[in-house]
């Protein structure tokens, strides 16, 4: 039997062709007209698919190099902030505010849980310069409120800056960016985008840029101020990663072209399609006796599966994977072992969904020995995508 690989991890994602195609394609020098025509264009699509009016800026570098920047920029040695942590990545923000002489204080969910909203207003105080969090908790998959949270600075500390990793979230979860009030959305190249590891993107509010000329923490290379400054002109302040932005390019018009062009409707579009296909994920292996390590808060972007008592998630990784060529994610830090995830942002269909419950059903009976019937976790699936497109 041949054996075709499919990664069904939360980043990287599986690479959209016309992206691979543009940036194979990209010979050309980053201080040219051609170039300067390609980063407009990408820039004023990108404000499109994050929803807002506000700049959104390109940076060569991971999701974290943005995460850096916002606090760099943002705050001062000294300065209150606070971190809403219920993960590996809250705990990033936590090292990072840290790291740049940040007072920081901290509402901490239990891996798989949302945070208390009560807890997060006792919390809050004016004097916080910025509230750091995650849209979604990659590592539990588990989706916060962002809108409540924003709502909750709106009443209480409303100089307060909202600071969101939005980077599984964007593509996968609906966000108003400027309704709301979010004074920073960070995404990164490869999630929803589909394409390889390599950009951040972030939009920055009128707030925003209007703190960063009081903050007194040093920045150089992650200089938001510089790079809008030479964004006006179609350049990036240091050499760009040119053909991953030209496959950004690619990716935005082919989001585009899945709403006729539209590229609004075609951001809706990819979200409603993780959104199902989560669904659909989650119903499916329910139906195979695994259990949801974040049930009450579920993300769009993957799906977290607690193994049985005495079993290793590990398992169920290395059989995918030796079986069936597929990749998915095992636990991170503490959760090793104990959870398996499942993504379904960017270049995902309902068919992978249904190819990967398919194998999942060989693993469950062969591997765990559980009592499975074939089909029982495609059927779940099938009923769930039929709700969807009857709807």
């Amino acid at each position: 039997m041949i054996r075709k690989t499919r990664l069904f991890t939360p980043g990287p994602t599986p690479l959209l062709p016309a992206a691979q195609f543009a940036m194979a394609a990209a010979d050309m020098h980053h201080r040219t007209p051609e170039f300067r025509a390609l980063y407009q264009k990408v820039l004023a699509q990108l404000k499109v698919f994050v929803g807002t009016q506000n700049d959104v800026l390109l940076l060569s570098c991971s999701g974290t190099g943005a995460m850096e920047a916002s606090v760099s920029n943002l705050t001062s040695p000294g300065d209150r902030v606070l971190v809403l942590t219920a993960g590996k990545f809250g705990e990033r923000w936590v090292a990072l505010a840290k790291a740049f002489g940040c007072e920081v204080d901290v509402v901490e969910a239990p891996y798989g849980q949302t945070f208390d909203l009560a807890q997060v207003r006792k919390a809050l105080k004016p004097e916080h310069r910025t509230v750091l969090m995650q849209g979604t908790e990659t590592s539990t998959a588990v989706r916060h409120d962002v809108e409540a949270v924003a709502k909750l600075i709106k009443e209480v500390a409303p100089e307060t800056l909202l600071v969101v990793d939005g980077i599984t979230g964007l593509g996968t979860t609906h966000f108003d960016v400027d309704g709301w009030g979010i004074d920073i959305l960070i995404g990164g190249s490869q999630k929803a985008v589909m394409i390889p590891p390599g950009l951040a993107y972030l939009s920055v509010s009128d707030k925003a840029w209007a703190a960063m000329e009081k903050s007194k923490n040093p920045r150089y290379y992650f200089d938001l101020r510089k790079e809008r400054k030479n964004a006006a002109k179609g350049e990036s302040a240091y050499t760009p990663a040119v053909a991953l932005i030209a496959g950004l390019g690619a990716a935005l018009d082919y989001i585009a072209g899945q709403a006729g062009g539209d590229l609004e409707k075609g951001r809706i579009a990819l979200v409603n399609n993780a959104q199902v296909n989560a669904e659909a994920t989650r119903a499916g292996l329910l139906a195979l006796g695994f259990t949801l390590f974040a049930p009450s808060a579920p993300a769009a972007a993957a799906t977290a599966v607690a193994v049985p008592e005495g079993m290793d998630s590990s398992e169920v990784v290395k059989a995918l994977k030796t079986r069936f060529a597929s990749v998915i994610a095992n636990g991170q830090g503490e959760m090793k072992g104990k959870i398996f995830r499942v993504a379904h942002l960017g270049f995902f269909d309902y068919l992978d969904t249904v190819a990967l419950l398919g194998a999942m059903e060989h693993i469950a009976k062969d591997t765990l020995k559980l009592p499975v019937q074939y089909g029982q976790a495609v059927a779940a699936a099938q009923q769930v995508y039929a709700n969807a497109v009857k709807g």
